[in-house]
């Protein structure tokens, strides 16, 4: 006699993702779970339209209303995505905290180009508004606007705005706050935080750890804001360069952005908090925690940083010495700040900066492919994964001459990891032909290869200064190389792997 089938509910009860709607709804819970999540976030975010509309009120410019009509579109959005699963409580999986953030940074990009679009100035396209949204949030600081000095004030701060919520990651603000809402976020930190060892936190909790690395930004961007004010900018120009600054976000609110300043001072003090900005933001955590610099100046990574800053900024200050474009004090000022600006990937940038020599220029851009420490607010591939990459090269070349030998790569006093060395090289090989890629789709638009070549640069590394054509403006791009550097800033800023992922058919299943 055969034994009978086993109960329906046996198996249910043993799979926390099935809904009792039956085999169908298998992906239902975690689909709510992102969605309830998801929902709440953007309903968080309609309260950032709220200082804008303050200093539209302020300086009575009557940029008011766009982002009054954004506040209650991102609201509306974020209620009728929430509030059908508000009930929802399972935890995220980890694919669905990759999938939460591709889906939040996309939509809120979207979401932040419409003030640019029902503003009477500067009232852009589609096209061109979601660039500048994007530019914004990935603190990429690349733009297509013209008389920036005339903007309303509202709209002049709103870009400034946009930096200083991408610097940190919206997404890790988010974590911060919504477990006191009953969601957990470990699984958003893990797809939002860049470098090749996030399992590593400040905190035992990812909430402390949010809150902890929000503390130490904001109090970044005080010390930031009064040192360009003692610098001699008024107050507005000090919080929005601050925003700009901190953020590695590179937005000014000039056309000619630092360089409209033609100070000395004011550009050692954006090239020494570029630097700081650059930094992983976990070592000023530890030296607070210690009462001391020590846990930034042992840290492998830093020293690596400084070393490689050190050489490009004397490289650039010979540049431009020996080149004639400038005396040598001029030469160490602008060298000074243009490389930890350009380098950092901030993109501020001093006066006649597209007009200075090719090797100058070219040898920054290079070099903001290095961008600067993991843990900060920096694009590009991060000192880490150079560090790691040279220690790989030394380690093959010495087992070339003893292919038998034991040859660790190393960090510090810790071995590293083969399956860290393999998500590293996959990671330099993915940047990599996404650069290719989108700088050729850039080219067939009509580009010429300098400036195809250099905006993509300027766009997946999140520095936002191009080459060519784009050395001070992108406006010149048709619609279509537009978009495609826009994707550009995306996966940069999401560091490749997130966007990728939703294209392996496995990630569904």
């Amino acid at each position: 006699m055969s034994a009978p089938p086993p109960h329906r509910n046996t198996v249910r009860s043993l799979d926390p993702y099935r809904h009792r709607g039956g085999p169908l709804a298998l992906p239902l819970a975690p689909l709510k779970a992102s969605l309830h999540l998801f929902g709440l976030m953007l309903t968080m975010f309609s309260v950032t339209m709220l200082p804008p509309m303050a200093i539209g009120v302020l300086y009575g410019d009557g940029a008011v209303e766009p982002f009054a009509h954004t506040l209650l579109i991102t609201l509306a959005s974020g209620l009728l995505i929430w509030l059908p699963v508000r009930r929802q409580k399972l935890d995220l999986r980890n694919r669905d905290g990759f999938l939460v953030v591709v889906a939040f940074w996309v939509t809120l990009s979207l979401l932040s180009a419409i003030p640019f679009m029902l503003s009477e100035q500067p009232h852009m396209p589609l096209v061109d508004a979601v660039f500048e949204a994007v530019s914004g949030l990935t603190t990429t600081g690349a733009t297509v606007l013209a008389g920036i000095d005339s903007l309303p004030h509202a709209i002049v701060y709103y870009r400034a705005q946009l930096n200083f919520f991408g610097g940190m990651g919206i997404v890790v603000l988010a974590v911060a706050l919504l477990p006191m809402l009953g969601v957990g976020g470990m699984q958003i930190y893990r797809a939002e935080t860049p470098g090749p060892m996030k399992d590593e936190k400040l905190t035992p909790r990812i909430t402390e750890t949010a809150k902890n690395l929000w503390y130490i930004y904001v109090g970044l961007n005080v010390l930031c804001t009064a040192a360009f004010r003692l610098a001699g900018m008024d107050l507005f120009d000090s919080v929005c360069h601050s925003f700009a600054t901190i953020a590695l976000g590179g937005f000014s609110t000039h056309d000619a952005s630092i360089g409209f300043y033609q100070s000395d001072a004011i550009e050692f003090v954006a090239g020494f908090f570029s630097l700081v900005a650059a930094v992983n933001f976990a070592l000023f955590f530890f030296a607070w925690r210690q009462k001391s610099l020590r846990a930034i100046l042992v840290d492998e990574e830093f020293r690596f940083f400084v070393k490689v800053m050190a050489v490009l900024i004397g490289a650039a200050i010979a540049g431009l010495y020996f080149s004639g474009t400038f005396p040598l004090w001029e030469s160490i000022v602008h060298g000074f700040f243009q490389t930890a600006s350009i380098v950092t990937d901030n993109g501020l940038v001093a006066a006649g900066y597209p007009d200075w020599p090719m090797a100058v220029t070219l040898l920054l851009l290079l070099g903001s492919f290095f961008g600067g420490c993991v843990g900060s607010t920096c694009g590009g591939i991060k000192a880490i994964r150079f560090l790691l990459l040279y220690r790989q090269s030394v380690r093959e070349m010495k087992l070339l001459i003893r292919p038998t030998a034991q040859i660790p790569v190393r960090l510090g006093t810790r071995t590293v990891p083969d399956r860290v060395m393999q998500a590293v090289l996959a990671f330099y090989f993915l940047y990599i032909f996404a650069y290719c890629a989108c700088s050729i789709g850039v080219a067939a638009t009509g580009a010429d290869l300098v400036t195809a070549f250099g905006s993509v640069a300027g766009c997946i590394n999140n520095m936002g200064v191009g080459l060519g054509e784009t050395a001070s403006n992108f406006s010149p791009l048709s619609d279509t190389a537009t978009w495609i550097v826009t994707a550009s800033m995306l996966i940069g800023r999401l560091e490749v792997f997130p966007l990728l992922l939703l294209f392996v058919p496995s990630f569904w299943r």
